[in-house]
């Protein structure tokens, strides 16, 4: 539980420059004032991440969201209606009050508001829109729990703890840039007709999330059907047990619980020192795909 003293903490640090990693529903935040350049650069010299790659801002109103904004379109409006606060990050134009290291130098700005209640108390508190991006070192597995984040850090950034995150992978994001809505990363808010980007071979992302590899655990991953498992010492991640695992995980048959368990069982296998780990590929569909998206990535 967080206490007012520790969210008061919290807060200054945002507004004084520094860092604080806090949670959400989707995955823990590295987060810095977004309107604070100098702090925002923290970010990425302590994740080890490429400015390449644009910070999604969090907010805690529409109010907030439209004034980093330079437009507000009623599809915006409909989607925020209806999915905020919740794991859906909208792409727009944005003003020149958002530095450029939060866009890695692009006109649009990815935002959205967490529906977590103690991600929502801190923007409120610190009075600022909050950047953050996952809260481990670039590449590695997202932390869904405060003690992911020590892991990762150390005792090199303040750190909130408001228990694990429900949704367990990193939000949906979704480009209202252009003419027509544009999916940039899969979450778990599907969209079934909506076209789906493609990552540039050079220079900034559209979004974060797009490199080819990323969420990886230290321990190799490798992605398995029907069970065909590779030689040595393997863990097994699926709902079925296959004969030949040297350790198994079964995990949840819905989509939506095997996501918020998924980085929490990646970190316990990955401190057990397993040759392989083995993750049974997920079905092909829309319920699944940022799930996929997310193995797919580790495992290259």
């Amino acid at each position: 539980m967080v206490t007012p003293e520790q969210l008061s903490h919290a807060a200054e640090l945002i507004r004084a420059g520094e860092l604080v990693a806090f949670p959400t529903e989707t995955v823990y935040g590295l987060g810095a004032n977004a309107l604070d350049a100098v702090a925002v650069r923290r970010i990425f010299e302590l994740k080890g991440r490429p400015s390449t790659s644009p910070l999604i801002v969090h907010v805690d109103s529409v109010a907030m969201a439209q004034s980093l904004v330079t437009s507000w379109p009623p599809m915006a409006a409909e989607m925020a209606g209806r999915y905020w606060p919740g794991p859906l990050t909208l792409v727009l134009p944005k003003r020149t009050i958002v530095p450029d290291e939060v866009t890695a130098g692009l006109n649009t700005v990815g935002i959205r508001m967490p529906a977590h209640p103690v991600a929502l108390a801190l923007i409120g508190a610190a009075g600022v829109p909050i950047a953050a991006p996952s809260a481990n070192r670039f590449k590695q597995l997202s932390p869904a729990t405060a003690e992911h984040v020590r892991d990762a850090f150390g005792g090199a950034v303040y750190v909130l703890d408001g228990g694990p995150s429900d949704v367990g992978i990193e939000s949906t994001v979704v480009s209202l840039a252009g003419p027509e809505p544009l999916l940039l990363r899969p979450g778990m808010i599907a969209f079934l007709d909506m076209a789906v980007a493609t990552a540039r071979a050079e220079g900034a992302h559209a979004s974060p999330g797009m490199h080819e590899r990323h969420y990886s655990p230290r321990t190799r991953l490798v992605m398995v059907e029907g069970g065909a498992l590779p030689a040595g010492r393997v863990a097994y991640v699926w709902w079925r047990v296959p004969a030949n695992a040297s350790r198994t995980v079964k995990m949840a048959v819905d989509p939506e619980q095997y996501a918020s368990e998924l980085y929490s069982t990646l970190h316990e296998l990955d401190r057990e020192g397993w040759d392989v780990i083995a993750v049974e590929r997920p079905p092909d569909d829309a319920a699944w795909a940022g799930i996929a998206d997310r193995l797919n990535r580790a495992s290259r």
